[in-house]
């Protein structure tokens, strides 16, 4: 986060009358999101899972920013499910899910159009 945004201190360009303006950035970065794991030997753990949305659809664009903590909820869902299905000691199942989580994309968007992005899965 920028702080300096938040306080309202960050200037913003200038903007000329010519030419049709910048394009928008397209991608939406969510917050990471975790789950608990059982690790080898009965221990806690902790899976982290990156996760982003790009949506070339501006108006999409939009709604994909407005329902973010629902996404962020969906998603939490999805990953702790995962997490709980997991065996101590082996490694997650990447491309279930990101099935999963696209499917709870399309979900809570209410139609296809935000693909999702996937940074870092990690079990700790």
């Amino acid at each position: 986060m920028d702080r300096r945004a938040l306080l309202g201190l960050k200037t913003q360009p200038l903007r000329t009358s010519g030419g049709g303006g910048g394009a928008q950035p397209t991608y939406l970065r969510l917050p990471t999101i975790t789950a608990n794991v059982i690790r080898p030997g009965g221990r806690r753990g902790v899976m982290t899972v990156e996760t982003g949305l790009d949506t070339p659809d501006a108006a999409l664009r939009t709604r994909v920013a407005q329902s973010a903590p629902r996404l962020r909820a969906a998603y939490a869902a999805v990953v702790q499910q995962s997490a709980s299905a997991l065996l101590p000691g082996a490694p997650p199942d990447v491309e279930r899910l990101v099935a999963q989580l696209q499917a709870a994309t399309n979900t809570v968007m209410g139609r296809a159009g935000a693909r999702l992005l996937i940074g870092t899965v990690m079990v700790v």
